[in-house]
């Protein structure tokens, strides 16, 4: 049975940090490309960092010098750092697996950015 299982998600204020883990199991890890999507209030779920099995790293333009995404292979476990937090960065965060056709979708949790 496949899990992916979010963690770290919570409120904090406006130039805050956070980072966020995944943890997988029920999956072959080092070869899937693993990545951290979000879904605000009212808007569609979007790609934020991606993350493949050769290590090389995407990110959607608005968090590009503020969020890393890292995989630790040892642990089956995917990393979101987030720095200099916006209130538009508040949403929901899915952790996301992914090897060809085979895609799965952790439950989410929900990072909060306010005074």
């Amino acid at each position: 049975q496949v899990q992916l299982v979010e963690s770290g998600g919570g409120l904090v204020q406006p130039g805050g940090s956070l980072r966020l883990s995944c943890a997988a199991s029920g999956i072959m890890f080092r070869l899937y490309t693993m990545g951290w999507y979000c879904q605000a209030p009212g808007k569609q779920r979007e790609l934020v960092a991606s993350i493949s099995a050769a290590d090389t790293t995407n990110y959607t333009d608005s968090v590009k010098g503020r969020f890393t995404i890292s995989r630790d292979n040892a642990k089956n476990t995917v990393y979101l750092q987030m720095n200099s937090l916006k209130p538009d960065d508040t949403a929901v965060y899915y952790c996301n697996a992914q090897y060809h056709f085979l895609n799965y979708q952790g439950q989410g949790t929900q990072v909060t950015v306010s005074s």
